[in-house]
């Protein structure tokens, strides 16, 4: 790929650990999962865990490797090339792990954090809500304390690892504090009594990986369980929007695999097929989708780096989210453009079962809807860039004088 020289040797060396872990994946594996004869494929995050795969980015203390964000995304897009399902669990780690990892206390991090990434325990996180959706803060989970217990009651729903994971990173709101924003909290839950899966959704794509809806009914946790421990209550606003980084930036580096994957297969199928007594590559309608592609996938890819060095800079929040937002919007819009390209030069065959694109397909569509939708991306990327753009102006030349009759000022009317 083109962009290779953004690349440093780790990056290249950690990139040829992770295709050596992909291929070991089972081809039955995938197809288990997508026929939902699997629910929870632990025997992945085992292996992961086992190669040292998982938590890159946090300290070694912790089990982790230490590696910036740019190098995250090498590893998220080689695992992307197994589809949502896989690439979803494996980053579950990155981004419950991010919460802890930043926000919990040291027992919390020896007690999950080192098993998480270990792959011997798996994570969920319960964020979305029926009434809720986009709008995090209409979420209407409530955590009642009593003594050293909290109890919460509601449901989270579209949980990956519902069924099967063993730890889930739930946001609920303390009990009799009015303003959402304070009263919104984190809390490590582990599975057993008050946590039930109600519901296992049968879904268009993404399967296997146990996506259901958790109810919670008097569920204790003990105040040890509160993210960051007693002076964690209410300081669940701050961990959403923490948490909103790995959450957006490992859809955008999965999206990049799958594209990926699609449109090399659909490469090789124009050099096989032959129409009209030619190749199919050597019609225009085939090769400019090729071209289409592969420009897009130098730029998603591109565009993810800048994201990530941007996030571990000490860059302004506005600017982290703004980039971050940027990358995920990007990046799963020109996969699902890449994969529908694939399609289209595969013609027929490749709306069948011989050829994954249509497995694909199937899983790159979810990718623009979730970690909020590419329009709630849209509305923070104005936002942070108005914020910044308006109370910052360049110090550079006045292109609005270069027009001939710039100086009438009396034209430019504002309605003000």
């Amino acid at each position: 790929m083109s962009t290779n020289a953004m690349l440093t040797d780790n990056d290249k060396k950690l990139r040829e650990k992770m295709r050596d872990f992909v291929s070991w994946v089972p081809k039955q594996l995938l197809l288990d999962m997508d026929a939902d004869k699997v629910k929870y494929p632990k025997e992945f995050l085992q292996e992961a865990g086992k190669r040292n795969l998982l938590g890159l980015r946090f300290d070694p203390e912790w089990g982790g490797t230490g590696l910036p964000w740019t190098s995250e995304m090498v590893a998220l897009e080689e695992v992307g090339v197994l589809g949502t399902s896989l690439g979803c669990l494996y980053s579950l780690v990155s981004i419950v792990g991010e919460a802890i990892h930043i926000f919990g206390t040291g027992e919390q991090k020896e007690k999950y954090l080192k098993p998480m990434i270990r792959g011997e325990i798996g994570v969920a996180e319960g964020l979305t809500e029926p009434r809720g959706g986009s709008d995090f803060f209409a979420a209407t989970t409530t955590a009642h304390r009593k003594g050293n217990m909290f109890y919460l009651n509601g449901q989270k729903r579209f949980v990956v690892g519902a069924e099967g994971a063993d730890l889930i990173l739930v946001y609920g709101k303390i009990d009799g504090v009015d303003d959402p924003k304070k009263a919104m909290t984190a809390f490590l839950v582990e599975r057993g009594p008050g946590v039930t899966v109600e519901h296992l959704y049968g879904l268009m794509g993404t399967r296997g990986g146990g996506t259901g809806r958790l109810v919670f009914r008097d569920a204790a946790v003990p105040i040890e369980n509160v993210l960051g421990g007693e002076n964690g209550i209410g300081n669940g606003t701050e961990v959403f929007h923490q948490m909103m980084i790995p959450e957006r930036m490992t859809s955008a580096g999965a999206a990049i695999g799958m594209a990926r994957a699609a449109i090399e297969i659909a490469a090789r199928y124009a050099d096989k097929r032959k129409a009209f007594g030619q190749k199919i590559r050597s019609f225009e309608a085939v090769n400019f989708k090729i071209a289409d592609s592969i420009t897009f996938l130098d730029a998603a890819r591109a565009i993810n780096y800048a994201a990530g060095k941007t996030a571990d800079s000490d860059a302004a929040p506005g600017k982290i989210r703004r980039l971050v937002s940027e990358a995920k919007r990007f990046s799963t819009n020109t996969a699902w453009k890449i994969v529908n390209h694939a399609m289209q030069i595969l013609g027929g065959i490749g709306y069948t079962n011989i050829f994954p694109i249509e497995r694909i397909l199937r899983d790159v569509r979810l990718i623009t809807i979730w970690t909020g939708t590419n329009e709630i991306m849209d509305l923070v990327i104005q936002h942070e860039f108005y914020k910044e753009f308006l109370a910052n102006p360049p110090k550079v030349r006045d292109l609005e004088q270069d027009a001939e009759g710039a100086e009438f000022s009396e034209e430019k009317v504002y309605n003000e």
